[in-house]
């Protein structure tokens, strides 16, 4: 799994963009949280073979960027957990999941929908 860091609000407005041509992912991570650690631990593991090459991974540490976080939670109408899985397609997001929900068959079976 190749993370891409998503750092500022205005990246955010490009990856929406880029969505209406890739489907793209976006964890939301504490890494100050244990729960967060094992569940994005658990998505990275699960993702390699799981067919999802052409969604892009992007990571979002909560920690650093908070206010990019809360743009995140506002642009895609979905409220804020941590951890958190979001997919976004077509500058929409499909699917969310957090905690040890989060896991690719989710992600896999709402992409091929």
């Amino acid at each position: 799994m190749n993370w891409h860091p998503l750092t500022s609000v205005e990246q955010l407005e490009e990856i929406l963009e880029e969505s209406k041509n890739t489907p793209v992912v976006i964890f939301k991570h504490s890494t100050s949280c244990s729960i967060s650690s094992t569940a994005k631990s658990r998505l990275e593991r699960q993702w390699n073979g799981a067919g999802l090459d052409h969604v892009k991974p992007y990571y979002l540490d909560l920690l650093s960027y908070r206010p990019v976080s809360n743009e995140v939670a506002e642009l895609l109408q979905v409220q804020h957990e941590s951890p958190q899985l979001l997919l976004v397609q077509d500058g929409v997001c499909t699917y969310d999941a957090s905690h040890l929900g989060i896991n690719v068959d989710g992600v896999r079976k709402q992409v091929s929908a």
